[in-house]
């Protein structure tokens, strides 16, 4: 996914410094709001994509969105210089205080840079319908954006588990795609 954007495009519309001044712009209400106005927005967004693109194009859209805010994310809020073992915990740590979720590396084998880790309370599905489907496309993106800025390779990151699946948690496996298999 590292070809859907350039990061020096002067077309591209979003930067993390468009996210603004959020402390400044909202004194009174700050800058935590509930859960559900974070889905009202994802949700109806997905929606309207699948009805206009299809399903398999709009799984796509959301990934590539998730891979754009994962690599600002992790290129404006996380170290990239930190060892393997400091980086993920500051991962950790950043997910949880933001209250994205409770991530936890399964597995991380160190000669291929493949991994399984998982989500709880993510905030994508914790709590969703069980539908028997994974749905968590953007959060896909994001962790391949945010593996991508740290270990400079292009990963594929699929969700294998999920709340809306019937498990409690949200269990992603990442590839090291190699240069012919990179999306």
């Amino acid at each position: 996914m590292s070809n859907v954007f350039n990061r020096d495009a002067s077309h591209s519309f979003f930067k993390w410094s468009k996210l603004g001044d959020i402390k400044a712009g909202r004194a009174e209400l700050g800058e935590d709001m509930p859960v559900v106005v974070y889905r009202l927005l994802e949700y109806s967004m997905l929606n309207v994509l699948v009805d206009e693109y299809g399903k398999d194009r709009a799984d796509e859209l959301f990934r590539k969105a998730g891979f754009l805010a994962g690599f600002e994310f992790a290129a404006n809020v996380l170290d990239l210089s930190l060892d393997i073992d400091g980086f993920f915990a500051a991962l950790q740590k950043v997910l949880k205080d933001l209250r994205i979720g409770i991530l936890r590396i399964e597995h991380f084998d160190e000669e291929t840079g493949d991994l399984i880790l998982t989500v709880s309370e993510d905030l994508d599905c914790s709590g969703l319908p069980v539908t028997n489907e994974v749905v968590c496309n953007y959060d896909e993106g994001l962790l391949s954006g945010i593996l991508k800025a740290y270990t400079r390779k292009d990963y594929k990151v699929r969700e294998i588990d999920c709340w809306a699946s019937g498990d409690r948690v949200c269990r992603f496996r990442g590839t090291v795609m190699s240069p012919e298999t990179a999306e």
